[in-house]
């Protein structure tokens, strides 16, 4: 287990303001090690800015904030325990920023155990939005919505033959409901759908079927590792199907792990487009960055920062004392919150946050382009 007090250090300036000793503790477990380390990188490096650079200004009522991450390496009884951990700390208010469905699933008897709010669980999962789960707070569009949309685009770009490969767990089981809204909304059928182990990824198998079935693009859903490594297979075998994934997969992790690969891979984004200045959360993210001179901004960077900040103005909320039930209850409250240009609608009936979809493509130099 390792814990991470800062996944990135921004510039020596805002170390340099860190506390020793934290006022305000945020807890999060996630995998900083194995198949989802890139992404949880990148998006913990996107909130370490939004936390560092409110520290900087004084913090919230002269409190500091301190983010304590922990690694679960992508294992939900570790997710478990690691939450056990964090929530026996009474000045933790929070948990926050949790990868992976069935791992947080494997944290929900801690949250309703210990009566503390996780906000933002990077899933799309509808098991942790309906019926809503009352410590749960998502900020991110369910992975349903994404798949939906994806399939819709390749339609609409007179794609037809289409396979579908997911994880056989609950988030790929969303994945798949969503391709398949598109599809019958496009009055098709996928040529092939596969299913695979996400802690023990193998795609023999599914390789040759999509050999006998010669897609023309095919949605992948999955881990980092496991979408890299598979597609490496796919390409081995003489298949140039377009390779489409969600935005768990929006990091330069993924697109570095993909190597020669990633040119022409489609990502879904659930948050505005990293360069679109026009949009006043990407401009927000922006001006951070560039005063904490941070370079490298990417859809996952920008994602966790979102995150961040919802969680930040539900502190601000909670009274000049924070603690776990004036957290929660302002989050329950936070009605038409705007996260710059997007809007939060929270309530006790409604915990789903934004169902913004957008889709980008890697150019031959690696970077995403809308």
């Amino acid at each position: 287990m390792h814990m991470w007090k800062s996944v990135l250090a921004l510039t020596a300036s805002l170390m340099a303001l860190a506390p020793v000793h934290a006022q305000i503790k945020i807890g999060q477990t996630a995998g900083f090690t194995g198949p989802v380390a890139a992404g949880v990188r990148d998006m913990t490096a996107g909130a370490t800015l939004y936390f560092d650079t409110i520290n900087s200004r004084g913090g919230i009522d002269g409190q500091r904030l301190e983010l304590v991450s922990l690694d679960d390496q992508f294992q939900p009884p570790l997710a478990a325990k690691n939450a056990k951990t964090l929530a026996a700390d009474p000045k933790v208010v929070a948990l926050f920023l949790s990868r992976g469905t069935p791992q947080t699933q494997a944290m929900l008897p801690v949250l309703e155990q210990s009566k503390i709010a996780l906000v933002a669980p990077l899933t799309g999962a509808a098991v942790l939005r309906k019926p809503v789960q009352p410590y749960v707070f998502n900020v991110r569009a369910s992975s349903s919505r994404e798949a939906q949309r994806a399939i819709e685009h390749l339609m609409g770009v007179g794609v037809s033959r289409i396979a579908v490969v997911t994880p056989e767990d609950s988030s790929g089981l969303d994945a798949l409901a969503g391709a398949n809204a598109g599809f019958e909304a496009g009055h098709i059928k996928p040529v092939f759908a596969g299913q695979f182990n996400q802690q023990k990824p193998e795609f023999g198998s599914t390789v040759e079927a999509l050999k006998k079935v010669e897609p023309q693009a095919i949605l992948f859903v999955g881990s980092a590792q496991a979408v890299a490594g598979g597609t490496a297979l796919i390409r081995a075998a003489g298949l140039q199907a377009q390779i489409v994934t969600l935005s768990n997969n929006a990091s330069k992790g993924f697109i570095d792990l993909m190597a020669s690969n990633a040119h022409g891979t489609i990502i879904a984004q659930v948050f505005p487009n990293e360069r679109a200045i026009s949009s006043p959360l990407i401009k927000e993210v922006l001006e951070f960055a560039k005063a904490a001179h941070v370079e490298n901004i990417t859809p996952a960077l920008v994602e966790g920062f979102a995150d961040a900040k919802v969680l930040v103005e539900a502190i601000r909320r909670a009274g000049r004392a924070p603690n776990r039930a004036s957290v929660l209850a302002a989050l329950n409250g936070m009605a038409a919150y705007d996260l710059g240009g997007l809007r939060i609608n929270y309530s006790t009936s409604d915990h789903t946050g934004l169902d913004f979809v957008d889709l980008s493509i890697v150019d031959s130099t690696g970077r995403l382009r809308r």
